[in-house]
């Protein structure tokens, strides 16, 4: 498993990566924007050209992150810890543990983009994204 930081913004999400990547001399390595996607029907009026998901690196670190409306994040704060992992049955035992005693905002299932997904807020507040690429 790899821990990887995901950071939300309020449709300025461009603009901090472009402001990161010259403080921390890195680079937008991916960016999906919420036009031409499903994620385009939850999203609100005028956010068809933010980012659905970036993600963002540099020699000293890295970070995914995404343009979301107030109030549609996966859990309550503006970060999200996200592991990835390439065994589907490691990263669902995973996502049941968090889970247990939380909220899951969105369950593990094969999404959109052929991996498998979901969200959750554990028992302690804290906000986890789990995608298993396997």
């Amino acid at each position: 498993m790899e821990l990887e930081p995901y950071l939300f913004f309020d449709g300025t999400c461009e603009e901090a990566l472009n402001f990161y990547a010259g403080i921390f001399n890195g680079e937008i390595t991916s960016l999906n924007r919420f036009e031409g996607t499903p994620g385009t029907e939850h999203a609100p009026a005028g956010y068809g050209n933010k980012i659905m998901h970036a993600n963002f690196k540099s020699p000293s670190l890295k970070f995914m992150a995404s343009d979301m409306p107030g109030g549609d994040r996966s859990g309550e704060g503006r970060i999200s810890l996200s592991l990835a992992s390439s065994d589907v049955a490691e990263g669902t035992r995973v996502f049941d543990a968090l889970a247990e005693g939380g909220k899951i905002s969105m369950p593990l299932a094969k999404q959109f983009w052929g991996d498998t997904f979901g969200s959750l807020t554990d028992k302690y507040g804290i906000d986890w994204m789990v995608n298993c690429s396997g």
